[in-house]
């Protein structure tokens, strides 16, 4: 699973990035991004431009509890997304990139789990294969939420998780945001795990864990306690 992510430029430097996509003035850097609030997309639609959606996708036949909430879907599995109902639909035709420059992943057993940060080896800010869907309240207000694909973890990720997040080459970009239907088996090649050599990754502050908790000193390093060695062949 994937379930926090950053996203850690600010608006000038994030258009540098992305030259082809407008991006909101209003964007400020995020250092620990939970599901459930606002991420930065780039939806299929045309102009393609980049926008907030809501992290956690709600199936068009979604139906809310008594308490009014929708059930929604963080993650889909790219190996299957293609054939379940709740997600078939937008990879055939609702596509986004979410933009982010790190991921987090958890390992160790519950009550004692370290995060870990996951960036590009060059600190280059990246774009994660999403699905989005729309959806129409009772009182008429629009709601726009996403997924993130994951895919099985490569061999920098796979010593503290099993999965990862599918991490889109540029060359990706545009079938990706092409409007209207694509065929899974055309999107399937761009759905594999991010080349491991390409990657680093590093413990961080257990206050990570904390969803709420969004300040710059989420994303740097730091070294657990002795005596608490964690499974890594490169933490550099």
């Amino acid at each position: 699973m994937c379930t926090r992510i950053s996203l850690t430029l600010d608006a000038v430097a994030l258009q540098t990035a992305f030259p082809d996509y407008a991006i909101p003035r209003e964007w400020r850097p995020r250092y620990n991004i939970a599901p459930g609030g606002p991420v930065l997309v780039v939806p299929n639609t045309a102009p393609p431009r980049a926008t907030f959606f809501v992290w956690g996708l709600i199936p068009p036949w979604a139906r809310p509890d008594a308490r009014g909430r929708f059930r929604s879907f963080v993650n889909a599995r790219a190996e299957t997304a293609g054939q379940k109902p709740a997600f078939r639909a937008a990879l055939r035709r609702r596509r986004c990139l979410v933009l982010a420059d790190g991921f987090y992943e958890w390992h160790g057993p519950k009550g004692q789990r370290q995060p870990w940060r996951f960036t590009l080896r060059d600190g280059r800010p990246f774009a994660l294969a999403g699905i989005w869907e729309r959806r129409w309240t009772a009182d008429g207000s629009e709601i726009l939420t996403c997924a993130i694909l994951t895919t099985q973890a490569n061999a920098r990720v796979r010593p503290i998780h099993p999965r990862m997040p599918v991490i889109l080459p540029p060359e990706a970009y545009a079938i990706w945001l092409q409007p209207g239907e694509v065929a899974p088996q055309d999107l399937a090649p761009y759905l594999r795990p991010y080349p491991p050599e390409a990657m680093r990754g590093y413990p961080v502050h257990p206050r990570v864990n904390n969803p709420r908790y969004d300040r710059d000193d989420a994303v740097r390093p730091w070294t657990p306690p002795q005596g608490s060695r964690l499974p890594w062949e490169d933490a550099s």
